[in-house]
């Protein structure tokens, strides 16, 4: 079974980061909420308070097959001036496993050097944000092992992408019948 991580920070977009969670657990694949900010507690932007599995410091992220980064303002702030954020996105990005970014987060991976030379897309005005990729203006945009997304309205999307990552179309379509989703 797969699992995969998603980082949590307060200021988080609430939709982005649950959606994925939500989508992985009905495809089987196994997802901790990752707390970057000491505390399991986590508030989003909007301020909805809910609470993530495990520290970050805790983590055992030899574990994962994959990384997501929800949006969110100043969630993405917070994690990108989050060392464990960093060194861990940079080395699953180095050893071709899933890093994965939706709405501002993909910012995150631009500062960080992982999107050089790959196709990325990011929410309107984060753009020049996104160091050394090709901008797409897609919902969502796969690049070997990394995937970006535009933001909230684009989650349910994101959210499928990671699934037929680590899965099949078949997978895909199970999960969409169930969520009554068409696109």
């Amino acid at each position: 079974m797969k699992k995969i991580g998603i980082f949590m920070a307060d200021g988080c977009e609430e939709i982005e980061g649950l959606t994925v969670v939500d989508i992985m657990r009905r495809a089987g694949i196994e997802i901790d909420m990752i707390s970057v900010s000491g505390k399991k507690e986590v508030t989003g932007s909007h301020n909805i308070t809910f609470f993530a599995d495990v520290l970050s410091g805790e983590a055992d992220f030899n574990a994962y097959d994959g990384l997501v980064l929800p949006g969110g303002m100043p969630g993405t702030l917070n994690l990108g001036a989050n060392e464990t954020v960093n060194t861990q996105i940079k080395k699953f990005a180095t050893n071709g496993k899933l890093v994965a970014a939706i709405c501002a987060a993909p910012s995150v991976l631009g500062n960080a050097g992982i999107l050089q030379g790959k196709r990325a897309t990011c929410h309107p005005g984060f753009e020049d944000k996104l160091v050394g990729a090709e901008f797409l203006a897609d919902n969502v945009v796969t690049d070997n092992n990394i995937i970006t997304s535009r933001g909230m309205g684009t989650a349910i999307d994101f959210s499928l992408e990671i699934v037929k990552y680590f899965a099949d179309e078949s997978a895909v379509a199970k999960i969409k019948e169930g969520l009554i989703y068409h696109n």
